[in-house]
């Protein structure tokens, strides 16, 4: 991938970090929406990626701040590389759908996904560093303030509060 094309990808990445982290301060409900498409179209595309193209995934050991993270991918992750991602793509999957719901279930999903967006982190530019680290300031702020409602019941209620 040429250079700058990386740079548009991080620029965007970052920009669109910072949008996450001004949703899911101003209106809960969208960041929560954003944050489950998000999460949702990483795993469709972790899952098929992982099976129709899984040496994509070690490319990316080139970009590690971390020398025993790119052990880890040039090692183990390399040698395991299409079960690993599905199971990184089910976890996607699962953040996505907490991203839906209320309660405990909502906060496991931000749980997971605070863990993930941390966990990716040491990609460095890979992962659009610090980008991960916004978006995982975002979801810290979605999981402090919890969520009692489904999201479409939080969609809800916030046309019925615009409207009155």
């Amino acid at each position: 991938m040429p250079t700058h094309t990386i740079w548009i990808a991080y620029s965007l990445s970052n920009l669109v970090a910072l949008l996450l982290l001004l949703a899911c301060w101003k209106k809960p409900a969208w960041g929560r929406a954003l944050f489950f498409l998000l999460f949702a179209w990483a795993a469709w595309f972790n899952a098929t990626t992982a099976l129709d193209a899984p040496a994509l995934y070690t490319g990316y050991a080139q970009f590690v701040i971390l020398d025993w993270y790119r052990q880890f991918i040039n090692g183990y992750f390399a040698q395991h590389t299409t079960l690993i991602v599905q199971t990184i793509a089910a976890g996607q999957a699962g953040i996505a759908l907490g991203m839906l719901a209320k309660g405990g279930l909502f906060r496991l999903g931000a749980i997971g996904g605070i863990i993930f967006l941390l966990s990716i982190a040491p990609l460095g530019v890979g992962s659009a560093f610090p980008c991960t680290l916004l978006m995982a300031a975002a979801m810290w702020l979605l999981y402090k303030n919890g969520s009692a409602q489904w999201l479409w019941q939080a969609f809800k209620q916030d046309a019925t509060s615009t409207n009155q």
